[in-house]
């Protein structure tokens, strides 16, 4: 190969050497071609300045630029030279001469020369024919890929969560809000995880099927806020979610689609209600910010909180500042029997509903609708107004919400939530409990990425269940390892617990550490 790149090297030095001495702008023009697959002879990886043909090849790319490495960076100069390849050059070289004779006269070039380049063409006339028709054949396929870029992609993301947690209260015990004896010592210390793996796949560049397969150690005492106070929301959320006690299981199966611009639709036989309505940028994600399930979402707004089957909409018109989103949830949509209990509804409905069953079934009498209207005028400032109604085993419910956040600078935000519920026909008859918290996060804090944050919150207030009324503490400093490992440590304080002021103050602290791929 490399006696041929000498033979091209002389023919078209022989060609160009009188153009581009009488037309120096010519020679600049060949020189400084960016359109040429190759600018040095240094990118070609097998190429040595000890090679015998360095300088004819050295011209040909540098100079001339009409040859081409192959797609690995190399030029394989040292095998035989098929008929094919030859033509490939060769055609190369002549839509450069072409060129410079576009840009020049007729009588600039010598006889001779035209006459070599004659036969040369003559000589592989069928070869770059074949050739011309393969760049045909292989520009329409090219311009058919860019057409239809998208393909069917499946992408495996995935999430491991491990705490350790421990904590105790003071005082001799804690009693729950109907009276019973929860604890009369101090719990365990444990350690806890979650893993997720998601499986998403796009059929249009604009959808996507979720399914996510998850296990975790949940039985709502493996943590220690969780089990001295399991009733109104004090438990680690991530420790709840899923709820498999070490049992391999589907955690989402799902389907969102764009029916028209600014409108997404979700669908699917295992949802969650919290991903769609009451969202926070700053409480909201527990592997992220607060632990607390009290803190990441309105803790009454969500009866219908866990496993369910149903439908979302999140509409934004025009993309404006303000959004529509909506749902449809039940839990236990599976069973058409009624038999067993109903599974997916929050802990403190079970305080309210001792009776667990029911009617089951896409439209049973366990579910929840839920509205909420949204005006972010900016990435600064958002304000949401909430509504949730539905059934609760046969027994109605309707809770009004509200979500706001205000990101006062790029290193310090406030944010806080509201909730006034009424829950209907429940062992203490009718209630009307309020919630609220409130908090501030610090971005950044001591390094890059870092966050910290410290929130309070009453959970559950109502006069009907307790003689008091829980108040929520936590703090938290969320440290990034690396893009893909973060180690947050978290301090729980919960004053009150159970509603109960015999109940002495309840301390936790964990230790979480994240890892994303």
């Amino acid at each position: 190969m490399y006696f041929t790149i000498v033979l091209l090297s002389s023919f078209l030095a022989s060609i160009l050497s009188f153009i581009t001495v009488n037309i120096p702008s010519v020679a600049e023009t060949i020189e400084n071609d960016s359109t040429a697959q190759l600018t040095s002879v240094s990118q070609l990886e097998d190429v040595q300045p000890t090679d015998w043909a360095f300088q004819s090849l050295q011209s040909l790319v540098e100079r001339y630029g009409c040859i081409a490495g192959y797609p690995d960076q190399v030029y394989r100069g040292n095998r035989a030279l098929n008929r094919y390849e030859f033509a490939a050059g060769l055609n190369a070289c002549l839509l450069r001469i072409n060129e410079l004779m576009a840009t020049t006269t007729s009588s600039l070039i010598n006889t001779n020369d035209l006459e070599t380049i004659q036969r040369l063409q003559d000589e592989f006339t069928t070869e770059l024919t074949l050739l011309r028709s393969r760049l045909d054949t292989l520009e329409a396929q090219t311009a058919e890929i860019e057409a239809n870029q998208f393909s069917t992609t499946t992408k495996l993301t995935g999430q491991v969560i491990m705490a350790v947690n421990a904590g105790g209260f003071n005082g001799e015990r804690i009693i729950s809000s109907t009276g019973q004896e929860i604890a009369s010592f101090d719990p365990s210390a444990t350690v806890l995880y979650r893993v997720a793996l998601d499986l998403n796949t796009s059929f249009s560049g604009t959808d996507l099927l979720k399914i996510r397969i998850d296990t975790g150690s949940n039985n709502g005492i493996n943590n220690a806020a969780g089990f001295l106070e399991p009733s109104f929301g004090s438990t680690l959320d991530y420790a709840v979610k899923p709820p498999r006690d070490n049992n391999l299981g589907l955690g989402r199966v799902y389907y969102t689609f764009q029916p028209l611009q600014n409108l997404s639709v979700s669908v699917g036989p295992d949802i969650r209600t919290t991903d769609y309505i009451d969202r926070n940028s700053y409480a909201y994600l527990s592997f992220r910010d607060f632990s607390t399930l009290a803190f990441v979402n309105n803790y009454i707004l969500f009866p219908v909180s866990g496993p369910s089957a149903g439908a979302a909409i999140d509409w934004k018109p025009g993309a404006g500042t303000f959004s529509v989103r909506a749902l449809y949830a039940a839990a236990g949509a599976a069973n058409s029997s009624n038999q067993g209990p109903i599974m997916g509804v929050a802990p403190f409905t079970r305080l309210l509903y001792p009776v667990s069953g029911g009617k089951q079934g896409l439209f049973g009498d366990t579910y929840q609708s839920a509205l909420e209207l949204e005006y972010a005028p900016s990435n600064i400032f958002a304000l949401r107004l909430q509504y949730s109604g539905g059934e609760i085993y046969s027994h109605h419910y309707d809770v009004f919400g509200a979500n706001v956040e205000l990101t006062v600078s790029p290193r310090f935000a406030v944010f806080g939530r509201y909730g006034y519920g009424n829950y209907q026909d429940t062992t203490v008859d009718n209630i009307k409990p309020n919630y609220w918290m409130a908090g501030m996060v610090f971005r950044d804090l001591f390094r890059q990425g870092a966050m910290a944050g410290v929130a309070a919150g009453q959970p559950f207030i109502a006069n009907e269940i307790g003689d008091s009324t829980q108040t929520n503490f936590e703090s938290f400093y969320s440290f990034p390892v690396s893009d893909r490992i973060r180690v947050t440590p978290v301090i729980q304080v919960i004053v009150n617990p159970g509603n109960q002021d015999t109940n002495g103050t309840i301390v936790t602290g964990s230790l979480r550490t994240v890892f994303s791929f």
